[in-house]
């Protein structure tokens, strides 16, 4: 295989790859009342199941690199894929507890992945990271989107659930078989994350804490809509399909808001930025609570909205130094933390509902997150502009991954 080919290749790879990334996490949520009366699951066991893909990011997310310095980047990224697809194809089959260990085996191949991707992205294409990495958060928009929208098609109703999760391992596996043809070739150039990045705890800037917080609730709020949008939207009378489609609609509207938001993202622009984002946010939310059916059309695409500070928070990490080591201590600490602040939320909205109900639950949950999330936003701009103007550089936040990696 020339190079040219072996790079198309990996180009698919990486994109059939991000498309299947979070389509086993999306296609629970428009099933979860089949899941929850075919399996026994509690209120608070559907949270912990909810809960598990966040939870594998954060205790898995920090160690890829380290994992891949040991057997390869190539190889652990074909590894995680194919454990993705193995637990995505099983688990619907294999009862209560093998429904949560092949859940739980397929998020962790997921988490491992989305860690180590961008690595990838960097290394092979260092003259096309800004395009790649909007295609690649494209992909993962549209195939949470698709998984939304068809999952319940697919399954018909009753027992059929166990079709309509095990059909997602099919892209997985096609992805699978992508990356491992397109990583035979010639050995690459040493991976930006083949050896773990080892920078003193003092050396941390003390913005990461809002950094985190903002990374964090933002996660929160994203998993708590996908993991139980689908239930609050059933419960004040849509049918599933109607809910399947709605939840779509939100996760789609991510596609436009993420290649927009970083280019707005920039210099002065970010306070005002973090604003516009968190009032999209509330006004779903206040929308959700006042006439949530008649116009849940208009709140999922401003919830949507809300949920570019996902790219934005990625544009600040990208944009933080010139240094790459101070860049990747900050990512880790950002994105380890926050994954730590969003793994509870699909719980407390479990343990809530069993008690107030899916609709008070759900927008209690999201409210008070929201207040978290604009408040840490609105500092971590701050901070922002103060670090810049220190040190003197006009437009702190850059496109993520703009650019060559530098060395180390």
């Amino acid at each position: 295989m020339t190079r040219t080919r072996s790079g198309a290749v990996l180009v698919a790879a990486v994109l059939a790859t991000a498309f299947s990334l979070r389509t086993a996490v999306a296609s629970v949520g428009v099933l979860l009342t089949d899941l929850r009366v075919d399996l026994g699951l509690s209120p608070a066991l559907a949270g912990v199941l909810t809960s598990l893909p966040v939870l594998c990011f954060a205790a898995l997310g920090p160690f890829a690199p380290r994992f891949a310095a040991r057997a390869g980047l190539d190889r652990l990224l074909v590894l995680g894929f194919a454990a993705m697809t193995v637990g995505t194809a099983l688990r619907p089959f294999t009862g209560r507890a093998g429904f949560a260990l092949g859940s739980l085996l397929a998020y962790a191949g997921c988490a491992v992945v989305g860690v180590l991707l961008p690595g990838l992205i960097a290394r092979d294409f260092p003259g096309r990271v800004p395009l790649l990495t909007a295609a690649y958060s494209t992909a993962i928009a549209v195939g949470v989107g698709l998984a939304s929208l068809l999952t319940v098609p697919i399954a018909g109703g009753g027992a059929m659930w166990r079709v309509g999760l095990a059909v997602w391992a099919a892209p997985a596996a096609a992805a699978t078989l992508l990356l491992a043809a397109g990583l035979v070739r010639a050995a690459p150039p040493a991976a930006v994350v083949d050896a773990p990045v080892r920078v003193p705890r003092r050396a941390v800037d003390p913005a990461a804490l809002p950094l985190a917080v903002y990374f964090g609730t933002q996660g929160l709020q994203s998993y708590v809509a996908i993991g139980w949008m689908p239930l609050f939207l059933r419960s004040v009378g849509l049918s599933a399909e109607q809910a399947g489609a709605l939840v779509a609609l939100l996760l789609v509207t991510a596609v436009p808001v993420s290649l927009v938001v970083p280019l707005l993202a920039r210099g002065a622009r970010l306070l005002r930025t973090v604003l516009v984002l968190a009032a999209a946010y509330a006004a779903g939310y206040l929308g959700l609570a006042v006439a949530p059916s008649g116009g849940a059309v208009l709140w999922m695409l401003l919830i949507g909205t809300g949920a570019g500070a996902f790219p934005l928070a990625l544009a600040v990490i990208g944009g933080w130094s010139r240094r790459a080591a101070a860049t990747a201590s900050l990512s880790a600490t950002v994105q380890s933390a926050g994954y730590l602040i969003a793994a509870p939320g699909p719980v407390l909205v479990g343990v809530a509902s069993a008690a107030l109900g899916p609709r008070t639950a759900l927008l209690g949950v999201l409210g008070a997150t929201w207040v978290v999330h604009a408040a840490s936003g609105v500092m971590t701009a701050i901070l922002v502009r103060r670090r810049a103007a220190a040190e003197g550089r006009p437009s702190p936040v850059a496109l993520p991954g703009a650019g060559r990696p530098q060395s180390r």
